[in-house]
C-alpha cells in the first residue's frame, strides 16, 4: 500500500501512531500486501495484452487520451511491483528490517532499503495521480478541441516534474538532518503529509468538476452535429457520463480508506497517551483500515483497466502481427487518387462546402470516440450515426 507512514517508518524515533500500525501483525500486513498486488498485478497485464479474435482499436487518429491512460495503467504496475518487492523483503529478512529501529546503528542498508522503496511506492502512486488528474483535463480539452498529441509533452513534464518535487521535497523536510533526527516534532511530518496527499485530493475535487464539465459539452456537441439529439446520441453520453463515474468510483474505493486512516492517526498522535482505554476503539478503527489500505491500494490498477475498457477477456493472443504503418496507407491512397485526377466542374464550391461539413463531423466524432475508447457498442452506433457513414 501507498501511505507516509512507510516513510515515517524508517525513523528510529517514529511517533507512537506509526509504530502502532507498523507493528500490528506485520506478517500478515505484509502478506496481504503481496497477495493482492500480486492479483491486481497479474490481471492488469492480462486486460492490456491483446486477445484472440478481437479486432484491434481503431481510431481516427493518435490520441492523448489513450496514452494517458496506458501511462496510468504502467504506474499501477510498476507500483505494485514495488509493493511486492518491499513486503517480499520484510517477510523474508525480518533481521535485516529490525536493524532500522536501531538509533546509532552502523549498517545503513536497513534504513537505505526502507527509504528507497517508501520512495519508490511513493513516486509511482503519486505519479498515477497526477496522471489521473491531466486524463481528467485531457478529455475536457479533446471536447474543447484545444488539446492532442501535442499537449503530451507538456502532461509529461508536469506529471512527472510535480511527482518528483513534492516526493523529493517531502522525504528531504521529514529526514533534515538526518534519520536519526526525524519526527522530532510535527514541523518534520506535517510537509511530508502535505506534499503525498496533495496530488490525491487534488484528483478528488478538481476531477468530478472536470468530467461534469466535459460530459456538458459533449452533449453540446452531439447535438450540434445534426441538428438534434436521438436515442444513439443520448445513449452515447451517457456511457461517456458512467466511464467517468467508474473512475471516479474505483478511485474513492482504493483510497478513501487512506484518508479515514491518516485523520484517526493524527488524532491519536495528538493524545498524550494513545493506550488510554477510550480510545480503543479508534486504534481498533486505525488498525482495520490499515488492512484495508493494504488490499485496496494495488488493486487499483486492475480496477481501472475495468473502468477504462471494461472487462476484455482471457484469450490472449501472443501472436505477432505486422501492423499498417499510417503514412503507407496515406500514400497509396493519394497514389490512387492523383492517377485519375479528376476535372474541375461547376459543383466545386458545392463539394467544397460539403469537405468543410464533412470535416467538422469528422472532428466531433474524433473528439467523442477518444471518450468512448475501448467500448465497442459505443463506436458502432457513433459510426452509424456518423453523417460520413450515411453517404451524406
Amino acid at each position: 500500500m501507498a501511505s507516509p507512514r512507510l516513510e515515517t517508518y524508517c525513523c528510529p524515533n517514529r511517533d507512537a501512531a506509526t509504530q502502532l500500525v507498523m507493528n500490528f501483525q506485520p506478517e500478515v500486513f505484509c502478506g496481504v500486501c503481496i497477495g493482492s498486488a500480486s492479483v491486481s498485478l497479474l490481471l492488469t497485464i492480462l486486460q492490456l495484452l491483446p486477445k484472440k479474435g478481437q479486432s484491434p482499436r481503431k481510431m481516427p487518429k493518435a490520441s492523448s487520451s489513450s496514452t494517458i491512460l496506458l501511462l496510468i495503467s504502467i504506474c499501477d504496475i510498476l507500483g505494485g511491483l514495488g509493493m511486492i518487492f518491499r513486503s517480499s523483503v520484510w517477510l523474508g529478512f525480518p533481521g535485516f528490517i529490525a536493524n532500522i529501529s536501531v538509533v546509532n546503528g552502523t549498517d545503513v542498508w536497513p534504513s537505505t532499503f526502507c527509504v528507497g522503496s517508501a520512495m519508490w511506492i511513493q513516486l509511482l502512486y503519486s505519479a498515477g495521480f497526477w496522471w489521473l488528474f491531466c486524463y481528467a483535463v485531457d478529455s475536457y480539452l479533446v471536447v474543447r478541441r484545444s488539446a492532442g498529441l501535442s499537449t503530451i509533452v507538456l502532461y509529461h513534464m508536469m506529471t512527472w516534474g510535480l511527482a518528483v518535487l513534492l516526493c523529493v521535497e517531502g522525504i528531504a523536510l521529514l529526514y533534515y538532518p538526518s534519520l536519526s533526527s526525524c519526527e522530532n516534532g510535527l514541523e518534520h511530518a506535517i510537509p511530508h503529509y502535505i506534499t503525498t496527499y496533495v496530488p490525491l485530493l487534488l484528483v478528488l475535487v478538481a476531477n468530478p468538476i472536470l468530467f461534469r464539465r466535459t460530459v456538458t459539452a459533449v452533449a453540446s456537441l452531439l447535438k450540434g452535429r445534426q441538428g438534434i439529439y436521438t436515442e444513439n446520441e443520448r445513449r452515447l453520453g451517457t456511457e461517456i457520463q458512467m466511464r467517468f463515474f467508474k473512475i471516479m468510483l474505483v478511485f474513492v474505493i482504493c483510497w478513501s480508506s487512506n484518508i479515514i486512516n491518516e485523520t484517526l492517526l493524527f488524532y491519536l498522535e495528538m493524545q498524550p497517551d494513545i493506550n488510554e482505554m477510550p480510545l480503543k476503539n479508534i486504534r481498533s478503527a486505525a488498525l482495520i483500515t490499515w488492512i484495508i489500505m493494504g488490499v485496496l491500494n494495488p488493486m487499483q490498477g486492475f480496477l481501472f483497466t475495468l473502468a477504462f475498457y471494461g472487462w476484455t477477456g482471457w484469450r490472449v493472443d501472443l501472436k505477432w502481427r505486422k501492423r499498417e504503418i499510417p503514412w503507407e496507407s496515406m500514400s497509396s491512397s493519394t497514389v490512387g487518387e492523383n492517377a485519375y485526377p479528376s476535372p474541375v466542374n461547376y459543383q466545386s464550391n458545392l463539394h467544397d462546402s460539403k469537405k468543410i461539413s464533412t470535416t467538422d463531423s469528422q472532428q466531433t466524432d474524433e473528439a467523442i470516440s477518444m471518450l468512448s475508447e475501448g467500448n465497442t457498442s459505443s463506436d458502432e452506433r457513433l459510426t452509424r450515426s456518423s453523417p460520413i457513414y450515411q453517404g451524406w
